[in-house]
């Protein structure tokens, strides 16, 4: 992509854990990961990885049980906000 799109505030830990979903990653490993799967569209800054990585818990990431769910819920909500938003967007103007 050409340009380098905004992350907005809660997709962080979606896009971690679909980044450990495709194989366990040491830390920065998943800061490169994310940029792979995105185009580079999302560089996302070790200052805001790190706390992110913290929060979920752990040195060296793989996905659990409980990560595969949190990761399909996840998508599932985010999946709806797209179709929402691009729904939105869609919309023309009536004509009187």
């Amino acid at each position: 992509m050409d340009y380098e799109a905004e992350l907005l505030p809660g997709t962080l830990d979606l896009l971690i854990l679909k980044a450990v979903s495709l194989g366990p990653l040491h830390g920065y490993g998943v800061l490169l990961r994310i940029g792979q799967i995105s185009g580079r569209a999302l560089l996302i800054q070790q200052g805001a990885l790190y706390p992110a990585l913290f929060r979920l818990v752990a040195k060296f990431y793989e996905l659990t049980s409980k990560g595969r769910k949190r990761l399909r819920e996840e998508t599932d909500g985010w999946n709806r906000l797209v179709a929402a938003i691009a729904s939105a967007l869609a919309a023309q103007p009536q004509e009187t």
